[in-house]
C-alpha cells in the first residue's frame, strides 16, 4: 500500500511539474514576443540586452508624454462665451526702398452660423488682405477663428505717416471683424438673431400655456 501511494504521489507531482514548466515556457515566449515588438518599434535596439531595451522604452514614453503635453498647451483654445476680436500687426523685415509687407494675426470669437466664413472672406477681400493661415475651433454653437493675414504695402512713406497707416489698418480690420462677430449690433436685428428670438419666444409661449 505504501509503495502504491508513493508512486501515486510521484505521478501527481510529475504532472504538476510538467504543467508548471509548460506555463513558464509560454510566459517566456510571450515576454520574448513583446520584447521583439519593442525592438522593431524603437530604432537601434537589436543588440541591446533586455534591461537596456526597457530603459530605452521608458525614455521614449517620457518623450512622447512631454510632446503630447506641449501640443495640448499650444493647441487653439476653446471659443469663449462672449464675442471677442483681437488684432496684432507685424511689419516684415525689408531693406530700404523694398516693398513693405504687413502681417496681421486676427482672431474672432462669436456665434457659429452658416454665413460666418463667407462674411469673414468678404471682409478680408474688402481690405485687400490675403489669408496665409487659418485655424478654427467650434464647440456648443460657438466658433473661434484665428487668421494670419498678409498685406503688400508697396514702397509707402516711412516715419509718422507709416505709423498712422498701420493704426488705421489695424482699426479697419478690428471694425470689420466686430461687424461680422455681432451683426445685430452694427446693422440692427439680423435674421439669425431674429430666428433665435422667435425660438425663445415660442418656447416661453408654450411654457406659459
Amino acid at each position: 500500500m505504501s509503495s502504491s501511494s508513493g508512486s501515486g504521489r510521484s505521478a501527481t507531482e510529475a504532472r504538476a511539474l510538467k504543467i508548471h514548466s509548460e506555463a513558464e515556457r509560454r510566459r517566456r515566449e510571450r515576454i520574448n514576443a513583446h520584447l521583439a515588438t519593442l525592438r522593431r518599434m524603437i530604432p537601434d535596439t537589436r543588440q541591446m540586452d533586455k534591461a537596456t531595451l526597457l530603459a530605452r522604452v521608458i525614455e521614449q514614453v517620457k518623450l512622447l508624454k512631454r510632446k503630447a503635453s506641449e501640443a495640448t498647451t499650444q493647441s487653439t483654445p476653446l471659443p469663449p462665451e462672449t464675442d471677442e476680436v483681437s488684432i496684432e500687426l507685424h511689419t516684415g523685415d525689408a531693406n530700404a526702398g523694398a516693398d513693405r509687407v504687413i502681417y496681421i494675426r486676427a482672431s474672432i470669437s462669436c456665434d457659429d452660423r452658416p454665413d460666418l466664413v463667407a462674411r469673414l472672406a468678404q471682409a478680408f477681400h474688402g481690405l485687400r488682405l490675403r489669408t496665409v493661415r487659418a485655424d478654427m475651433t467650434s464647440l456648443g454653437g460657438r466658433a473661434r477663428h484665428v487668421f494670419i493675414l498678409c498685406k503688400d504695402e508697396g514702397r509707402g512713406a516711412a516715419g509718422v505717416g507709416a505709423s498712422a497707416s498701420l493704426r488705421s489698418l489695424k482699426e479697419a480690420v478690428r471694425q470689420a471683424l466686430a461687424r461680422v462677430a455681432s451683426p445685430e449690433t452694427a446693422y440692427g436685428s439680423s435674421p439669425f438673431q431674429s430666428k433665435r428670438q422667435r425660438i425663445l419666444d415660442s418656447h416661453y409661449s408654450i411654457m406659459s400655456i
